[in-house]
């Protein structure tokens, strides 16, 4: 009896031996399993040492736990250039504490098997490309306090299970699809610091009982469909140092006493609302707030005249609102920001503030950036002394009713790189010391009264890419050559409507980047130099209203983009012009029956100008999907109110240029009802005089085959395929790829 009993006892610990190298096994198992069931990029070199020579615990990424030294405790592959679906495997790391993945390029449906991870208390998967639902069953994870999800493609309800999580600390799933409201649940969890549930697409009112998380101390909820009024518990938030709710559709107006509610607020945005009535007075109490973002909103009145009590303020943007200033009040707030030395951002734009600006706004801070006056009623002249303001990256006086000159002092603005003149009275020459302003890259000075000589400086602003001194009638003199010998002069050269005189030097065809050249209305004379023909991106040429003599040069037939061409209301030769207008028909017409010419004369090439303004700059809300070799945008095409698909290439990656041309000369060879067809291409620079290549396609409204055949929570059942339908796609698949293999072999 005796013996049987010390058996048992030498039992547990011989169990626990005998399981060390099980666990130790299972653990490097499973990230091995993970390896295998993933892709890495070939030049990330991410999992190279995930091998058996090694202990798993001194793989990259990999860290083991101090008191179970064969138990996986962290697992950082952070931006490691993994791609493909999570594997479920991950969910065997059953002592794993924190799981980064952030930044990879993992896709499909997060894993019901993360539920297991007991002990995780990070969770990181933002940057991804997930799609499906929120996985109901982390909520099993009762130890994590913090959740990051952000930067994904998933959809459907939060779900309220995530209130039962009442560790948490941190939440953040912005820049996601979620629709449907806000869980009430989430009342519960009393220890959350961080809620960011921005820039989806949630909708209903926001639920009171947030105001009832007293350790919170960053609530963002903006950019998505949240209506009704702010309740009135959030204000009782004052631990909040970020508060944002822009981008929503609430209402009501300010709390007058909002400035006593958060001591410690450093940003408060409230824009691209409803709310209205005045800004109150006691904003200016917020004294640690760095940023203060009322734009696009209903709010009048006068702006606070103590503002500037508020000495860290940094940004201030007032944009769309219906704020009010005249000769008599309402402008005191700008002598009182000279007290904010930091100020960076002064956002006035589309109000209705009125009489002569203030002439202190020359006294704020050498650190502003950015001073927006443009859309409202100013009048009187530009400061002498703007230039003080050295730091200014951006001004813009647009749209308004000021006169007088430009001053001389604004050659001091070093640093501008957009300057908006345009829609004023401003009168005189313009200064020569313009030309000091050598990182400019917009100027933009039409529909004023200017005067005398364009100067010869302005060719000394190597990064300019849009020069438009147009409808200025007393403008006058010759075209300086400098300006057209411009590298980086790519998007418009707008001379029109002045009263510019002499030929058009030969030197215009220099510019070998330029989208549109406007020269109509002027007193230009002589021949129109052949050398024009250079300009091979050109997508508008207008002549017209001069006093050009002679015939039409020959190279006009090489600007194969040319979709706007205005050469009336001149003395060139009427044959001439028939003549080339018949050959631009032929040519077109050959274009469309041609199939074995190259790309680039089989199609009318578009300009980069074109595909920038029809993706909105190429933003992010047009993106359709990116690979290796580039990302794919919706385009609408302004002059044909056609959407199309772009494909741009990132020529930063090995190999994009030659994939490029291949996709070229396969688009040329192939035809076939099943493949999408292309419809031009661009191969040019962009504003930065950096390559630019890119391939427009047919846009398919009815979305990627994958998400049709992978249903996502988003979709209606309308919108699923049958059995024989997907036999059919399937069949089609292979009659393609058939095609293509048949065409390569010959």
């Amino acid at each position: 009896m005796a013996m049987a009993m010390g058996l048992f006892t030498l039992l547990p610990p011989l169990v626990a031996v005998l399981m060390i190298p099980t666990v130790s096994a299972g653990d490097e198992a499973a990230l091995l399993t993970f390896k295998a069931q993933v892709v890495i990029d070939g030049s990330s070199g991410t999992l190279a040492s995930w091998n058996s020579s090694t202990s798993f615990c001194s793989w990259e990424g990999v860290t083991c736990s101090r008191r179970r030294p064969t138990q996986v405790s962290t697992l950082n592959l952070q931006g490691g250039g993994i791609k493909g679906a999570l594997p479920p495997v991950i969910g065997n790391l059953t002592y794993l504490q924190t799981l980064n993945l952030s930044a990879n390029e993992l896709y499909g449906e997060i894993p019901a098997s993360l539920g297991h991870l007991r002990r995780l208390e990070t969770l990181d998967l933002s940057n991804n490309l997930f799609s499906g639902e929120f996985p109901a069953n982390l909520s099993s994870c009762i130890s994590m306090t913090i959740m990051v999800l952000d930067g994904n493609k998933l959809g459907g309800h939060i779900p309220a299970e995530l209130g039962a999580m009442t560790s948490l600390e941190a939440i953040s799933l912005s820049n996601n699809s979620f629709a449907g409201p806000i869980p009430v649940s989430l009342a519960n969890l009393s220890h959350l610091q961080y809620l960011s549930l921005s820039s989806n697409q949630l909708d209903g009112s926001i639920p009171p009982g947030l105001g009832s998380i007293q350790s919170m101390w960053q609530l963002h909820l903006y950019n998505n469909n949240l209506s009704g009024l702010l309740p009135l518990s959030l204000y009782n938030l004052s631990s909040l140092i970020s508060f944002q709710v822009g981008g929503n559709m609430l209402h009501g107006s300010i709390p007058t006493d909002i400035g006593n509610r958060f001591p410690s607020m450093q940003i408060l945005s409230l824009s691209s609302n409803q709310f209205t009535g005045i800004i109150p007075s006691s904003v200016s109490n917020l004294s640690h707030l760095t940023t203060l973002n009322l734009a696009q909103n209903r709010l009048s009145g006068h702006v606070p005249a103590t503002l500037g009590r508020v000495r860290a303020l940094q940004k201030f943007l007032l944009t769309e609102n219906k704020l009010e200033a005249n000769d008599k009040e309402g402008w005191e707030f700008i002598n009182s920001l000279s007290n904010c030395s930091q100020l960076r951002w002064l956002i006035l734009s589309d109000n209705s503030f009125g009489g002569h600006l203030a002439g202190s706004v020359v006294n704020l801070s050498v650190t502003l950036q950015k001073l927006y006056l443009d859309d409202n009623r100013i009048s009187g002249s530009i400061p002498a002394d703007i230039g003080n303001l050295v730091g200014l990256n951006i001004l813009l006086t647009v749209n308004n009713s000021m006169s007088g000159v430009i001053p001389d002092s604004i050659g001091k603005l070093e640093n501008l790189v957009d300057l908006g003149l345009y829609g004023n009275a401003l009168s005189g020459l313009i200064p020569p010391s313009i030309g000091n302003l050598t990182k400019l890259t917009r100027f933009l000075a039409f529909y004023n009264n200017l005067e005398g000589p364009i100067p010869e400086s302005l060719g000394k602003l190597k990064n300019l890419f849009i020069l438009d001194l147009s409808t200025n009638y007393y403008l006058n003199g010759s075209i300086p050559k400098a300006i057209l010998k411009l590298p980086s002069l790519s998007w418009y050269l707008d001379l029109s409507y002045n009263s510019l005189s002499g030929p058009l030097p030969s030197e215009v065809g220099t510019m070998t980047n330029l989208n549109e050249l406007i020269l109509s209305g002027n007193k230009l004379s002589g021949q129109i130099p052949s050398s024009i023909g250079n300009c091979i991106v050109l997508v508008k040429l207008l002549l017209d209203n001069n006093s050009f003599e002679g015939s039409i040069p020959q190279s006009l037939s090489n600007l194969k983009g040319l979709s706007v061409l205005n050469l009336i209301m001149n003395n060139l030769s009427v044959s001439v012009i028939l003549l080339v207008w018949m050959l631009w028909k032929k040519r077109k017409q050959r274009h469309k029956s041609t199939v074995e010419s190259p790309i680039a004369e089989q199609y009318e090439r578009i300009s980069y100008l074109a595909l920038s303004r029809g993706t909105n700059e190429f933003s992010e809300d047009n993106l359709l999907g990116s690979g290796r070799y580039g990302a794919v945008y919706k385009c609408i095409l302004d002059n044909q109110d056609k959407t199309v698909a772009v494909k741009v290439f990132n020529l930063c990656q090995s190999g994009s240029s030659k994939s490029f041309e291949a996709e070229c000369e396969a688009m040329r060879r192939i035809r076939h009802r099943r493949l999408i067809k292309i419809i031009t291409c661009c191969s040019s620079t962009d504003p930065q005089g950096q390559e630019f290549k890119a391939l427009v396609f047919e846009f398919m409204p009815n979305g990627s085959l994958d998400l049709w055949l992978h249903k996502k929570s988003q979709l209606t059942s309308s919108r699923t395929l049958s059995l024989s339908q997907r036999l059919d796609i399937a069949v089609d698949i292979v009659t393609a790829v058939e095609l293509a293999v048949d065409i390569a072999s010959q």
